[in-house]
């Protein structure tokens, strides 16, 4: 008999699938903006990819010893207090609105040299980023579904374009050898290399987030023992390699100093190198072709998470409403109305990557470090299930703690570097933690009366 369980490639290749998304394409002129030295630089992008390892294996554990349908909030709900659950769960669905804002901001940084030329300002930006998501939501609005093959040929689009970029290495007379301004470490103080690191590693964060959806599958594995480990991995080493050979390439080719500092009306950067590889035709298809798969990306956030509020909303943390449905069209009417809402107004207030980018790490950096907390008390409590074939990671607790600390490095980093995003963002954790209270507290006294 067939088993319908993961085997090891099939892992590899989701866990692949989950990380590598639109932001290679855009956030390593962030990293290098922030980074004092190309040292720095390229360390971002090993240590995220590192971290991104630690917490790969901590989900696979937490979904292994406690594996339900619904991710995250079940789980909260499980190991922490109601109203945690319900807070961290709305900062987790707004963070993934702000990262679907900020991708959705990625496509349009590419699409608007096209359109408007040279000189566009970051509210035109911002607009045409705005419209993509107003065009899917009432596409999804609609009842209609990109295909699984769409989906698919978009996928091959993003690969499509990671492997030009590194096949520019293999042509030394793209190279821009133009002398690197120097900085001496040894003249700088500690607390200003950590702060450079810090807010380089939050753009690396960006880039390889994703696989902490592998707490969605930690029961389904052959094998899980041997097969979780090596898949992950495995798949994080690819994505380390292609992310590191990119981000040469855009370090050879366009230039370090450039990468920090482009020219403001130059198209984004992998178009750059595009250009650069088969001229004006080349920079024009790179760009379109990228905006093509980021729409894809903002198609599956708007059809994805209204399902996460659907599911809240059966189990009582969010209001009776977000379960209301077109059965006809099969959509969640009012879950993706306000899900998409919230796209907009992130992209009203913060209308540049790098506004939206600090937000959406900010929150990560809450609910990555409690959700990854989360082992600590499920170790505890699912002692019986130790020995009966569930994963279980080696070097507990070391990893999932540098998991943990590395985001509470990084959201530390965010508040002293912009603070604004760490007020707003804590100030909405603490709201949520109010509505909470305040809502147990109505429905009790509608019972009593």
């Amino acid at each position: 008999m067939k088993s319908n369980k993961l085997n090891l490639f099939s892992l590899t290749m989701i866990v692949i699938g989950l990380v590598i998304g639109m932001g290679i394409f855009r956030t390593s002129k962030d990293a290098a903006q922030a980074a004092l030295t190309p040292t720095l630089f390229f360390a971002a992008w090993i240590v995220g990819g590192l971290v991104a390892f630690c917490g790969a294996l901590t989900y696979a554990e937490i979904g292994s010893r406690y594996p339900v349908t619904g991710g995250y909030y079940k789980i909260f709900s499980y190991a922490y207090h109601p109203s945690i659950a319900f807070a961290i769960n709305c900062i987790i669905l707004i963070s993934n609105a702000a990262s679907l804002s900020g991708v959705a901001l990625i496509g349009s940084e590419y699409i608007t040299p096209l359109i408007f030329g040279s000189g566009a300002s970051d509210f035109i930006k911002a607009l045409i980023a705005m419209s993509a998501i107003i065009i899917f939501y009432g596409v999804n609005l609609m009842g209609l579904r990109m295909s699984s093959q769409t989906q698919n040929v978009l996928m091959i689009i993003k690969i499509g374009m990671l492997m030009v970029l590194i096949a520019s290495l293999f042509f030394p007379s793209l190279y821009n050898n133009t002398p690197i301004q120097p900085v001496d470490l040894n003249t700088v103080d500690t607390g200003a290399i950590l702060l450079s690191f810090g807010v380089a590693l939050k753009a690396t964060s960006f880039t390889y987030g994703g696989y902490q959806q592998t707490i969605n599958f930690g029961n389904e594995i052959e094998n899980p023992k041997k097969n979780i480990p090596r898949g992950i991995f495995i798949g994080i080493f690819v994505i380390v390699t292609l992310y590191l050979l990119a981000s040469y390439a855009y370090y050879r080719v366009i230039g370090f100093d450039e990468l920090k500092f482009p020219d403001p009306d130059s198209p984004g950067i992998a178009a750059i190198i595009a250009e650069k590889m088969f001229g004006q035709t080349g920079k024009i298809a790179a760009s379109g072709l990228l905006f093509v798969a980021v729409l894809a990306y903002v198609n599956v956030l708007l059809l994805s998470n209204p399902r996460v509020m659907f599911a809240m909303s059966e189990d009582g943390i969010l209001p009776a409403s977000f379960k209301k449905k077109d059965e006809k069209k099969d959509v969640l009417t009012v879950s993706l109305t306000v899900f998409a809402a919230v796209c907009v107004i992130v992209l009203f207030f913060a209308d540049t990557f790098d506004k939206i980018l600090s937000f959406t790490i900010f929150l990560d950096s809450i609910g990555m470090a409690t959700s990854a907390a989360t082992i600590f008390v499920l170790r505890k409590r699912t002692k019986h299930l130790d020995g009966t074939g569930i994963y279980s990671m080696k070097f507990y607790p070391v990893l999932p703690i540098i998991f943990i600390l590395t985001y509470l490095f990084v959201g530390t980093v965010i508040a002293i570097k912009n603070p604004e995003y760490a007020i707003i963002g804590l100030s909405v954790l603490a709201g949520f933690l109010i509505l909470y209270f305040v809502v147990q507290k109505f429905k009790k006294n509608k019972k009593q009366t």
